[in-house]
């Protein structure tokens, strides 16, 4: 570790055929490398040399967010039997990452309040804490939905953990990467749409709240991003009441044809 040289990991960074975000991760587990063999004594603690390496683009987008139209959303839902129906409903209503839903269980839920807790993550066979401290946080849920929820409870395996989503296989969530290529991204190309990731639900969210008027800084709450300006803060104190009547159209515009709609199952 001593012989490595900050100007030759850039300029093989650089060569790499890999997206800018992916060169971030590999200097990231570098940096961290680095610093544990500094913790462990390997090495005399200095300056990380994977400080001095960077890593340019990381931060821009190599191609625009995709954003669905109303009429394209339900027609992916159309398409999807349960439960990746209701998965991708609740990723539209509420622009939770996938991660987020396929860690919801129904004690999370509290439909006195029509609230539910965000709280932990499920990624394959891992249960982890959320992104940031701001991740965890409650959602606001509409009668509505609530209605549509209860549906799929109806439906819904039994599993230890009483998961939202468990696979009947294991019993419990489902891995996101299969249900990505198995279902949404065929249900994408069938209806010309492209390549539909979970993450088009969260962009798609976040573009909805613009068109009903939410103010940025109530966005900056339901999104539970961690950093928004001071300006946008000031609307904390409101944030609950706010929150709900800037989501209640979202999950109106999406309900508001499917009530009396036969759910497949498989």
């Amino acid at each position: 570790m001593e012989d490595v040289r900050p100007s030759l990991v850039q300029d093989w960074l650089r060569r790499l055929v890999l997206s800018p975000k992916y060169k971030g991760h590999i200097r990231s587990l570098m940096y961290r490398l680095f610093d544990k063999a500094m913790l462990w004594e390997l090495l005399n603690v200095e300056r990380n040399p994977m400080d001095l390496v960077e890593v340019k683009g990381i931060s821009k987008r190599k191609k625009r967010p995709r954003v669905l139209q109303v009429k394209d959303a339900w027609q992916i839902l159309d398409a999807l039997v349960q439960p990746f129906r209701t998965i991708v409903l609740i990723g539209l209503c509420f622009g939770l990452r996938i991660s987020e839903i396929l860690g919801l269980q129904w004690t999370d839920f509290d439909f006195k309040r029509s609230v539910v807790l965000i709280q932990r993550s499920a990624v394959g066979k891992r249960l982890n804490k959320l992104k940031t401290e701001y991740s965890q946080d409650e959602v606001p849920i509409e009668r509505g939905f609530i209605l549509e929820l209860r549906k799929w409870q109806a439906l819904c395996l039994d599993s230890e953990g009483r998961w939202l989503f468990p696979s009947p296989v294991t019993g419990r969530p489902y891995h996101a990467d299969s249900i990505r290529a198995d279902y949404l991204v065929p249900a994408g190309l069938q209806l010309g749409l492209g390549r539909i990731g979970f993450h088009t639900f969260r962009h798609t969210y976040r573009a909805w709240l613009d068109e009903t008027g939410a103010p940025v800084g109530v966005q900056q709450k339901l999104m539970r991003h961690a950093h928004v300006s001071t300006t946008m803060d000031q609307y904390g104190n409101f944030s609950a009441l706010a929150k709900r009547k800037a989501n209640r159209p979202i999950v109106h515009r999406l309900l508001r044809r499917s009530a009396n709609q036969q759910i497949s199952i498989q």
